[in-house]
């Protein structure tokens, strides 16, 4: 081939693995994010909307189904809800719910009225016995998902929303405990070309918190909806480009109840995990102004040095932190299993977490395009 010919050929070619899509990345991260999937949680068939659209998805990505017949695994497991009345009142105040309080996660339903009382010692801790209530005054809410019900109920209330010198409250709160809920990941393939029982992995969990009451949903927009969004870009760009080795994507559900669909799947492998060459978990992925973090690197130094250099060399992110083991998103079993695994979140810019804020128009994706090609890229040297 001639060198002119050639030239353009790679500059092609490299033009085409390094195809990303932030305009759709941005427009899924939306999706997800908006009051139709209502938190892609318990309530109003929020994450079973967001299973089926996924699934609509990993098919019009043009991938396959993992297990050849179905993107869906599906698995069940007890958890706490909150579908109907939301109500909170101090003194002549009536709150917010999401943004002046938060119920506890495990808490009963209680409809009462009843003086406060003196707080504890620290002053921000209220006791009310003859309803079982707890109130407890925070500075930031930041709410979770439970499992199980208790038999009392609490809730956090923002410090600035109390009142001065408050005497009575009032609620109403409706808590439902589902004993199996009904969940599924989400498993899709692009075959390898010579070496198609090889696997590399992409994974995202999708679900976040859901709702709580009739009027509050928590968007969930970084978390992970982010993660959930670049996924879909890596798996249309996988699609059009065969590798060598075979490249998964699973969408992980009840990452936010503990990690459950992750562990389910460790404990129930569609591809054997023997099998899978490298995992790379996204979540948390919708920002980058300090660059990225990069979990379990300590365990992986021969993996994290080659993304070390690849971002030298193309001056992709202004830092790569390293961190040690941690349970804290869905690569965890997968390594407990011997899976070499990192998860990665983006450092920097908005902080919203696990509350009513973390919508998408937070999210800044600031060093989007080169994390896509430092990913391509490091998938590309451990198949070389």
């Amino acid at each position: 081939m001639r060198p002119l010919l050639l030239s353009l050929f790679s500059f092609f070619y490299t033009l085409q693995l390094h195809a990303q899509d932030l305009p759709a990345t941005r427009a899924v991260a939306g999706k997800l994010s908006s009051e139709t999937f209502w938190g892609r949680g318990y309530v109003r068939q929020g994450m079973e909307k967001a299973a089926i659209y996924l699934s609509a998805e990993f098919r019009n990505c043009g991938l396959q189904p993992l297990d050849g017949n179905d993107f869906t695994q599906e698995f069940g497991f007890p958890v706490n809800t909150f579908p109907g009345a939301m109500h909170v009142r101090i003194d002549n105040k009536t709150l917010v719910p999401g943004k002046d309080f938060i119920v506890f996660p495990a808490s009963a339903s209680l409809k009462a009225e009843s003086p406060l009382g003196a707080p504890d010692s620290t002053g921000n801790v209220y006791a009310i016995q003859a309803h079982r209530l707890m109130v407890s005054l925070r500075d930031k809410l930041t709410w979770a998902v439970s499992r199980e019900q208790t038999n009392y109920t609490g809730l956090e209330i923002l410090k600035t929303a109390m009142p001065q010198q408050p005497a009575t409250i009032e609620l109403d709160i409706e808590s439902r405990l589902i004993a199996d809920f009904r969940a599924a990941n989400i498993c899709g393939i692009v075959k390898g070309t010579s070496r198609p029982d090889s696997l590399l992995l992409f994974t995202a969990h999708y679900d976040h918190l859901g709702g709580m009451g009739k009027d509050t949903y928590f968007p969930g927009a970084n978390d992970n909806a982010s993660g959930t969004a670049m996924l879909l870009d890596l798996a249309r760009f996988y699609a059009r480009n065969p590798q060598r080795y075979s490249v998964g994507f699973i969408c992980f559900a009840a990452e936010e109840a503990g990690l459950l669909g992750s562990r389910y799947y460790t404990e129930n492998p569609i591809f054997p995990l023997s099998k899978v060459r490298f995992l790379i978990n996204l979540d948390m992925v919708g920002t980058g102004e300090k660059g990225i973090a990069v979990v379990n690197a300590t365990l992986h130094p021969r993996e994290f040095a080659i993304l070390q250099q690849l971002n030298d060399q193309n001056n992709y992110l202004p830092e790569i932190r390293q961190r040690g083991k941690s349970a804290n998103s869905d690569h965890y079993f997968f390594s407990e299993k011997g899976v070499p695994a990192f998860f990665i979140y983006t450092q920097g810019g908005p902080e919203a977490y696990h509350d009513i804020n973390d919508r998408p128009a937070n999210l800044t994706f600031t060093v989007y395009e080169n994390l896509f090609r430092l990913f391509t890229g490091f998938y590309r040297q451990l198949m070389n």
